[in-house]
């Protein structure tokens, strides 16, 4: 009999203890997330970037530079195509280099570290009053951005990244 009440006092302990550790974290019912540990191969990726401040440029960079480390830059299997459309041309050109210099040599950097390339619309250039010429040298001037991301993605098996 005492094995028993030995055996029920354990079990209801033990039902205690969890009890208690559950309802210790009121903020987490369903108990805590833990990472997954996945090794990401190396990948052809086009962004589609349209943008209108400093700040949503530099999270895309961000995004890109991050990317990027996850793939080793590799450039032998990864490329990283960032097609620019949008309002954050000005930051591009040669006229603007002092006001956004800092933003530019980030741009600049990622083009050296690995498979990471600009190109940008050279109808949107224009709608902004900008000839290739008025481009820093970094970024490729393409015909328009739309059939460059459709050529990546049709043609060169390019995943699509908004």
């Amino acid at each position: 009999m005492t094995h028993y009440i030995r055996k029920a006092s354990f079990a209801l302990l033990a039902f205690a203890w969890v009890a208690a550790c559950q309802a210790g974290d009121d903020a987490a019912p369903w108990g805590r997330a833990k990472p997954e540990p996945i090794d990401y191969r190396p990948q052809k990726v086009v962004y589609d970037v349209a943008v209108g401040s400093v700040d949503a440029l530099s999270r895309v960079l961000d995004r890109v530079s991050y990317l990027n480390n996850l793939y080793g830059a590799d450039p032998f299997e990864a490329s990283i195509v960032l097609v620019l459309h949008g309002d954050e041309i000005p930051f591009f050109a040669v006229k603007n280099l002092g006001r956004y210099r800092e933003l530019m040599q980030r741009a600049q950097s990622l083009t050296l570290s690995g498979p990471v390339e600009f190109r940008m619309c050279r109808v949107a250039a224009r709608g902004h009053g900008l000839e290739p010429e008025d481009i820093n040298g970094f970024v490729k001037v393409v015909p328009m951005a739309d059939a460059e991301i459709v050529r990546l993605q049709q043609e060169q098996g390019y995943v699509y990244m908004r």
